[in-house]
């Protein structure tokens, strides 16, 4: 006979709880998750005559603030010339220089490329 006083032990987990927790964070994440994939702010330079290139290849990008970025990673010249001989030097490379940065860290920057021994060499424009 059962006493009055005394339940039995509950055996189920309310889920409810937990799942609602989960939705709310999952919906943080996709909101959040494309703000964390900015790209790197370079205002291309112009020209009438460029082409459409197709593929992947390694990238090195060169801002306004002369900061170098190999594959999205800030890195100083010597480190650059490390990466780059690591790499296959049978891809292309695609140099994406801000407008306002310096010729002369462009040409660095190209003249590294083709020391380390890569000959397909590209420099990304905007077509007019």
């Amino acid at each position: 006979m059962r006493a009055e006083g005394h339940r039995a032990p509950l055996a189920e987990i309310n889920v409810t709880p937990f799942v609602d927790v989960m939705l709310v964070l999952l919906i943080i994440f996709m909101a959040a998750a494309p703000l964390l994939d900015r790209g790197i702010n370079v205002t291309l330079p112009k020209a009438s005559t460029g082409e459409q290139l197709g593929g992947s290849g390694l990238s090195i990008t060169l801002t306004k603030e002369h900061v170098v970025y190999f594959n999205r990673e800030v890195v100083t010249l010597k480190e650059l010339r490390r990466k780059l001989k690591a790499a296959p030097p049978n891809q292309p490379v695609l140099i994406r220089a801000d407008r306002s940065a310096y010729v002369n860290r462009l040409v660095e920057l190209w003249d590294l490329c083709r020391d380390v021994g890569f000959h397909e060499i590209h420099i990304a424009t905007l077509t007019e």
